[in-house]
């Protein structure tokens, strides 16, 4: 599920319970009817170095936020996925695990919008969702973003009620200045080589570690791979997909990409396992 492109940009605050929690209905809710027993979160968060008390209240927080549904199965207590929640998991999917890279030839998606006094306060309701669709400013009322993102934009738009204030665009940059330097301008390029290059470090060491075992233990693999898609979830909604020929030289976001990728091959199936196992005990 995407992460909000605002506030604290370190993997400490990132990787909190609540999202931990997000994370871990994202990979294994949906394979057991999109329902997961209290016992069960409790158990998998444990793993993951939250107490229960955390965990209990960042579930409260989520429900409150109409992100997850109360419900009985069996009688025992547990959580769903509200469909507003699968909605926006379904969409993650597509941007964490299927990216797209831009091409220059392939043009621009403008968003240009308008909203009335009498409803100004969605004007804070539009901004956050083309910035979290990965949209840059380009001036007052009007965003950018490269082209191969307009049917999630028109998706998530039209799904939040907000389309009727926007118009979209398909466009190309003829005149006036370098696109480099404009691009620089529309998006935060130097937090996004911070984040990147913080990514690396902190996960690299997973993998120089991984690679010189025959066998991941189950547990360390759940343990790893929810912290790394946790921490990398934001990431392909700050970086839309960029074109690399506008991005400056040392880029670190390919070789971000990269090492996610190996760690996600390597870790999804024993985590998978490990998870598994301990929904399978806590519902028995």
């Amino acid at each position: 599920m995407p992460a909000q492109n605002s506030g604290p940009t370190t993997a400490e605050t990132i990787n909190q319970p609540r999202r931990l929690i997000v994370t871990v209905y994202a990979l294994y809710a949906r394979d057991t009817d999109n329902w997961l027993s209290v016992s069960s979160i409790v158990r998998l968060l444990g793993q993951l170095g939250v107490d229960e008390p955390a965990v209990r209240s960042s579930i409260s927080r989520l429900k409150r936020r109409g992100l997850l549904v109360s419900t009985k199965v069996n009688g025992a207590a547990g959580y769903s996925l509200s469909e507003s929640a699968l909605d926006i998991i379904r969409e993650g999917d597509r941007r964490i695990f299927h990216r797209t890279r831009a091409t220059l030839d392939a043009g621009w998606l403008l968003a240009v919008f308008s909203i009335p006094e009498s409803e100004r306060e969605k004007r804070h309701a539009m901004r956050t969702m083309l910035s979290r669709l990965g949209f840059g400013t380009a001036a007052p009322g009007v965003w950018i973003a490269p082209a191969h993102l307009h049917d999630e934009a028109a998706e998530a738009l039209s799904r939040s009620g907000l389309a009727q204030f926007v118009d979209l665009f398909q466009a190309t940059h003829v005149a006036f200045g370098d696109l480099g330097d404009k691009v620089a301008q529309w998006w935060d390029l130097d937090q996004l080589h911070d984040l990147y290059a913080d990514f690396i470090d902190r996960y690299e060491p997973l993998r120089a570690r991984n690679r010189r075992r025959r066998r991941i233990p189950p547990e360390e693999a759940f343990t790893g791979y929810v912290h790394v898609l946790t921490t990398w979830r934001r990431l392909p909604y700050l970086d839309p997909g960029l074109p690399l020929e506008l991005l400056p030289a040392d880029w670190n976001g390919a070789r971000a990409a990269e090492l996610f990728d190996w760690l996600q091959r390597s870790l999804v199936d024993p985590a998978h396992d490990y998870a598994r196992s301990i929904i399978a005990d806590s519902v028995g």
